[in-house]
């Protein structure tokens, strides 16, 4: 069912809201998903905070030069998804995760990430980030280690002697 003019502005101007207020966005190309596993992608999403829309390219790509941003869209085959959020990262990793999950069904074809459009290069680098919680066990396990290190020299000297 074709979209009138009315529904295609609130679909641009919802778009354009979600370009200046969400801290990351991710554009996906999607191909032969499943009904169930597209529902159950965006149940997931929805559960961790993460906003998915499926609009028509043109749409996405109006939209974004009407939004802050004032960007273009790299042309993307297929149908988009965009999926965005407040936390930086949580978008991008969901993403790659089920790009992982549904090998050749769902790619990341670029974004924006603090108020920059990226490439899918990119894009895929930062959803590689580790999260907060794993960045900080590793933080504490670098701060620990030269202590570690003293401790068992310390120790082999005590032993030794």
């Amino acid at each position: 069912m074709a979209l009138k003019r009315n529904q295609k502005e609130e679909v641009v101007q919802d778009l354009s809201t979600v370009f200046d207020t969400a801290k990351s966005v991710v554009f996906a190309r999607f191909t032969r998903l499943t009904v169930g596993e597209a529902n159950a992608m965006r149940r997931d999403l929805q559960s961790q905070g993460i906003g998915y829309k499926v609009a028509k390219k043109t749409l996405a790509r109006l939209a974004l030069k009407n939004s802050s941003l004032n960007a273009d869209m790299d042309p993307i085959e297929g149908q988009v998804a965009i999926a965005y959020s407040d936390d930086e990262i949580a978008a991008p990793r969901e993403i790659f995760a089920y790009q992982k999950k549904y090998a050749d069904k769902i790619f990341i074809e670029g974004g924006v990430f603090q108020g920059q459009v990226m490439d899918s290069d990119r894009m895929r680098e930062i959803a590689q980030i580790p999260g907060m919680q794993t960045l900080r066990g590793m933080f504490v396990n670098i701060v620990n280690s030269p202590i570690q290190r003293i401790a068992v020299v310390i120790d082999q000297i005590a032993k030794s002697k």
